[in-house]
């Protein structure tokens, strides 16, 4: 069983149950099949705009061919969800540019959706590959994001820059970078507080980051990844929305798949955003941070055992 195969199981076992609900005893693709269809896409978190232009280029192939097959439909179904999935370039099996040192990434994401567990595993990803990574403690509200980040920085033996809580977050991202740069580092990773109670106060903050970044690499931060939980489904949404107004996110690292039926969120706002997903977190473990390949994702959401024989 592949990574996406165990990753996405329950997704792609709901997703096919209604699936297959919609089309046992049909015969034909008519009109009843694709609004059924619909229904069964929404039902899966691709969200009502994405499940729209997905039903609507299946029903225009299908008035195209004039006759379609279960089977064809599957493969149709299959293409359109592949294409809304192929945003960004490059080379998905290395998501950055490390031709740039060090390499900032800031990570931003509601409380509570994994943002400093991502961070940690990917730092622990990173120091595999024989990086030098910084770490920057700049969710400086809550001291359990500091501690936490403290032992990853630990058990990764990457370098951690941590001031005292309440500390201004700006403060702690120059001191990062300044660090970076003094140690000759490959990477930087710069935590920042979850908080969306006032998108001027989140808006703020963060363009105050950046431009403290800004004063030592002028083009930093290279990548803003957004962290969002798969398992909340239409909340994904509204965070995606709502740090996409406060900041120029660039990328995003989609946690706890492994234990949601919502997988569907994840092509909903990658359509939804046109921002690539360069992460999947998909179980506890430290290696279960996963990077993400559209065609393996699709190839397990599609695979021939379970549907359209």
């Amino acid at each position: 069983m592949g990574i996406f195969d165990k990753g996405i199981a329950k997704t792609k076992r709901s997703f096919f149950e209604r699936l297959s609900r919609v089309v046992v005893g049909k015969s034909k693709v008519d009109d009843d099949l694709l609004d059924n269809i619909e229904e069964a896409l929404i039902e899966s978190d691709m969200g009502v705009d994405t499940t729209l232009r997905i039903v609507d280029a299946l029903q225009d192939r299908v008035e195209r061919d004039r006759y379609v097959s279960l089977a064809e439909l599957t493969g149709m179904l299959r293409e359109e969800i592949a294409s809304l999935l192929n945003v960004g370039d490059g080379d998905e099996a290395k998501p950055f540019d490390f031709s740039r040192r060090p390499y900032v990434i800031m990570v931003v994401g509601v409380n509570g959706v994994g943002k400093t567990t991502t961070i940690g595993k990917l730092a622990a990803m990173l120091r595999a590959q024989g990086k030098k990574v910084v770490l920057g403690a700049a969710d400086t509200f809550r001291a359990a994001a500091v501690d936490q980040l403290t032992i990853w920085a630990e058990r990764t033996g990457a370098d951690i820059v941590k001031q005292q809580m309440g500390a201004d977050p700006a403060s702690v991202a120059f001191d990062t970078v300044s660090s970076a740069v003094a140690k000759d580092a490959d990477v930087v990773l710069v935590d920042t507080a979850g908080r969306l109670h006032n998108r001027v106060d989140l808006m703020n903050e963060l363009t105050k980051i950046r431009n403290v970044m800004r004063k030592v690499i002028p083009d930093a931060p290279h990548e803003v990844l957004l962290v969002l939980d798969g398992s909340t489904g239409q909340n994904a949404f509204q965070q995606a929305k709502e740090f996409s107004k406060a900041t120029d996110v660039t990328a995003l690292a989609v946690t706890k798949l492994d234990g949601s039926a919502k997988g569907g969120v994840v092509i909903g706002i990658v359509d939804q955003f046109r921002i690539p997903v360069r992460f999947i977190g998909v179980g506890e473990g430290v290696d279960d941070l996963k990077v993400f390949n559209k065609k393996e994702f699709v190839d397990s959401l599609f695979s021939e055992e379970d549907f359209g024989k």
